[in-house]
């Protein structure tokens, strides 16, 4: 090694102590860093005010969103139902023959439910929904579903004229009876009476409702028409007679023989008995040519209520209902007979008899018999208890 070189040779960080050439490396390895970490704090510090500027804009938007669409919110997540029992009385009225959707419709128009849903799902939640009664009820505005159905079939709250009608009545005591309740004149019922395909009235009543009055109790809504009330009688005999399987064909014939066993018959136990000697004298058992001869039919061709006739009018031949001077069944039903006696006049009780007589107006007790002779014997019973109470 030459002297001279080792003289010239500079080192590195020459003009510097060692420990001073390392405490400036160091000082610039921080200040890089500061400036490192500076950058991004002033990164992180934009990302944020980026971040809450978005942050911003988003919940404006959804302030926003919100302010126009709760509204709609509201409405659609409302309840279909009014609470409670409803406020100011209002009258509707049931359509006849009205389904529960028809009735909701009516309801939710009226204002007494909210809607027609409110209605329809309380009345699937009850069975006796389907027992609601035509009429006009008096019910109450803004009521829930259940509110509603439950004053529907509240007897108090419906608008009605009650009417009963005993069995054998005749059309013209029904009718009567129907103007009497309803308030309405005899002569409305008249003319409803006069349009017999109107009334559901069938073919074999020959356009005459007699027989076909249905007795019952009614309870007719006070806006019902006569034609509806008549209507709603007929329908129910329509049913008795379907129910106990009468043919279409027979229909007329059955009520006529029912109707002079109800007019003819004291006590219900005996209709068999007197529906089987309506056929005995029909089938000529009496030798009389299938002459009836019963003063009922006899008191109806005259427009009398009466249980006995004259001699004169037993005679007389221009009476169409005279079963003493035509042989068969009179014209048509002399009255609107019950389920019992058109039951009877189905099945007639199993004997020979010929002859009846009612001895005790008061009991019905009826004595039957087979001879001519012994029926005189309990005629003259009848009139002897006839003298005594009337």
């Amino acid at each position: 090694m030459q002297n001279g070189d080792d003289l010239g040779t500079v080192l590195p960080g020459a003009g510097y102590p060692p420990d001073e050439e390392q405490y400036v490396a160091t000082g610039r390895r921080k200040a890089r860093r500061r400036g490192t970490d500076n950058r991004r704090r002033r990164r992180t510090g934009q990302r944020s005010i980026v971040l809450l500027v978005a942050l911003a804009l988003v919940a404006g938007a959804a302030f926003g969103a919100y302010s126009a669409l709760h509204p709609m919110w509201v409405q659609l997540t409302a309840a279909d139902d009014y609470q409670g029992n409803g406020s100011t009385p209002v009258k509707v009225t049931i359509a006849e023959g009205a389904s529960t959707t028809s009735i909701a419709r009516t309801l939710a128009k009226a204002d007494v439910v909210k809607s027609s849903s409110a209605f329809v799902e309380a009345a699937g939640k009850d069975a006796r929904a389907r027992a609601i009664q035509p009429g006009r009820y008096t019910l109450r505005k803004q009521m829930s579903g259940s509110s509603a159905l439950a004053l529907l079939l509240d007897p108090t709250a419906r608008d009605v004229r009650r009417v009963l009608l005993r069995e054998g009545l005749r059309q013209a005591q029904v009718v009567a009876l129907l103007a009497k309740a309803s308030g309405r004149p005899v002569a409305e019922y008249t003319r409803a009476l006069a349009a017999p395909k109107a009334l559901g009235l069938p073919a074999v009543a020959h356009g005459r409702a007699e027989g076909w009055l249905f007795p019952d109790s009614y309870d007719f809504g006070g806006d019902s028409t006569p034609a509806q009330q008549l209507r709603t009688m007929i329908s129910r005999t329509k049913a008795v007679l379907a129910e106990l399987d009468v043919p279409a064909s027979k229909q007329q014939t059955v009520l006529t023989t029912a109707s002079i066993v109800q007019a003819e018959g004291g006590d219900e136990r005996d209709f068999g008995k007197v529906a089987r000697v309506i056929d005995n004298r029909l089938d000529n058992d009496l030798g009389n040519g299938s002459r009836l001869q019963m003063d009922s039919t006899v008191a109806y061709g005259t427009g009398k209520n009466s249980i006995f006739t004259t001699a004169a009018e037993r005679a007389d031949t221009k009476n169409r209902y005279n079963t003493y001077a035509h042989p068969g069944l009179p014209l048509g039903p002399i009255g609107n007979p019950g389920k019992a006696a058109i039951r009877a006049a189905l099945h007639p009780a199993a004997g020979d008899w010929l002859f009846f007589v009612v001895v005790n107006l008061d009991t019905g007790e009826t004595k039957f018999s087979r001879t001519k002779a012994e029926h005189d014997r309990y005629t003259r019973q009848f009139q002897a208890w006839y003298a005594k109470n009337r």
